[in-house]
């Protein structure tokens, strides 16, 4: 199995400060999200994800979270066999400081 591309949470929070555009999507339950999400972060559940893959584009890069970054790690792997470009953010919003919505 090859290795998934990970972003620290430090490293995410960084990049929306300088204003970078991400495609940030949320794989939590809903009353995870209801706690609070990365700013701009979509929510698609994870067991949602296999139904939603016209939501995704071969032509951009997709950044997943979750709690802890296990279940967006599942999720990356995933889409990556099915040849999407995605980003595992590492920690989750355990380790996650920056602001959240």
């Amino acid at each position: 199995m090859s290795e998934i591309e990970i972003i620290t949470t430090e490293e995410l929070k960084q990049k929306l400060e300088n204003g970078e555009q991400l495609e940030l999507v949320d794989v939590r339950e809903d009353e995870e999200v209801a706690v609070g999400m990365v700013p701009g972060a979509k929510h698609i559940k994870m067991g949602e994800i296999p139904a939603n893959l016209d939501y995704f584009s071969k032509d951009k890069e997709y950044i997943f979270i979750c709690r802890s970054g296990r279940r967006s790690e599942n999720v990356c792997y995933y889409l990556h066999e099915q040849g999407y470009k995605v980003r595992n953010m590492v920690g989750g919003m355990l380790e996650w400081t920056g602001e959240t919505k």
